[in-house]
């Protein structure tokens, strides 16, 4: 690779630990048909197991699989697979909204490589349960990818040897057959590679696009690409990076356990969580965005669904700019409460910070909240009574 071949770096993959432990537990001969659980049978205890003379019901409590499939799932669905009895994991997939590769600026077109490897492990879904998510890079939503009008890139993607499913990827910046999605299917341990020349500046979403492209998008596969437009976009002080999704779980929100996928409730849209940046709590408790009074800060905002429109708000501010639809080269918007984002698109927004407290990231749809969608916007600085200022 020549010297001016920018690259994205990879994202470490995450711990493989829990593949390590379902695969010891298979060789073991403890694992079970997800196909039949799904089908109604009945559900499971680690209790009713002996691991390494019987201690492991202690370590492990219960896993109950409810519910049952009412329709056939698609070949290759989790299903259709031995799946082991789980071990609770601590690995986290939520991307940190303030890694965000630095602006272009003024640059002329280059060749830019960026890697994207697919990896599918169990990981915090909340505090109580875990949930076995589908990745670009170990995190949802994937890297934030940056590239300026005119470049040329080089997009290569690599299958871990863990996965069960193939996966690919379908750039909406790309203009070419599926975004690149047939030329980057991969098996298992495969790599693809495909390149294409950015010709329309925009924030755009990218996602795996092998069928059923829902259930990929829903378990984690998604993300965005900044195209920036020659000279770049207006200089602000800070810049985030938040996407929603939806999460489809046989079992209710709020359950305990490792929770098995939906197939039934994805077809059906009726989600049991809603997130931002892959899990309940990421961007609370976890990553909060902070920023400080009189800096001008950009959130980078997308909705990688698969099905659901978001309202995207932040209660107590008011977007100054708002770049519509991840039109970059359209005047922006102006003193914008609440935006429209649809399932598979993106939007920019910027608002410079006036007033110190907690702002929160919401989807107006407010029910959603009660479903996990929530984040923190922690400012810090100077009160400013003239612009607010409690009087009792």
């Amino acid at each position: 690779m020549s010297e001016n071949e920018p690259t994205f770096p990879q994202t470490p993959a995450a711990d493989r630990n829990g593949h390590a432990k379902a695969r010891q537990r298979e060789e073991d001969g403890l694992s079970i048909s997800r196909r039949s659980l799904l089908a109604g049978s009945a559900g499971l205890t680690l209790g009713s197991l002996a691991l390494n003379g019987g201690a492991a019901a202690q370590d492990h409590g219960a896993m109950h699989v409810a519910g049952h499939a009412s329709r056939s799932a698609p070949v290759g669905h989790l299903s259709q697979r031995a799946y082991s009895v789980p071990t609770p994991v601590a690995n986290d997939i939520a991307h940190d909204p303030s890694v965000v590769p630095p602006p272009i600026g003024e640059r002329g077109p280059e060749t830019v490589r960026v890697d994207l490897e697919t990896v599918e492990l169990e990981a915090k879904l909340d505090d109580r349960a875990t949930f076995r998510y589908w990745t670009f890079n170990g995190t949802v939503p994937g890297p934030f990818v940056r590239v300026r009008v005119g470049d040329t890139v080089e997009v290569h993607l690599r299958n871990h040897d863990d996965s069960w499913m193939p996966h690919n990827v379908d750039f909406h910046a790309v203009t070419g057959p599926g975004g690149g999605a047939e030329a980057t299917t991969a098996a298992p341990g495969e790599e693809k590679a495909f390149r294409f020349k950015a010709l329309n500046p925009g924030i755009y979403v990218y996602h795996c696009a092998v069928p059923p492209v829902a259930m990929h998008i829903a378990n984690g596969m998604y993300g965005l690409i900044l195209v920036e437009p020659e000279g770049g976009l207006p200089p602000v002080d800070r810049e985030f990076y938040v996407m929603q999704g939806e999460i489809y779980t046989e079992e209710p929100f709020g359950s305990d356990g490792t929770l098995t996928e939906s197939y039934d409730k994805l077809l059906n849209e009726r989600p049991e969580y809603f997130v931002l940046n892959g899990h309940v709590g990421a961007l609370t408790d976890h990553y909060p965005l902070k920023a400080s009074v009189g800096e001008t800060v950009r959130i980078f905002f997308g909705v990688g669904g698969p099905n659901f429109v978001s309202s995207f708000h932040v209660i107590g501010e008011i977007f100054d700019r708002v770049y519509l639809n991840g039109s970059v080269t359209s005047p922006p918007q102006t003193d914008v409460q609440t935006v429209t984002v649809p399932a598979g698109g993106a939007v920019i927004v910027d608002m410079k910070l006036e007033v110190p407290g907690r702002y929160v990231l919401v989807d107006h749809s407010l029910s959603r909240v009660e479903r996990g969608l929530a984040g923190w916007l922690d400012v810090e600085g100077e009160e400013n009574p003239e612009i607010f200022e409690p009087i009792g």
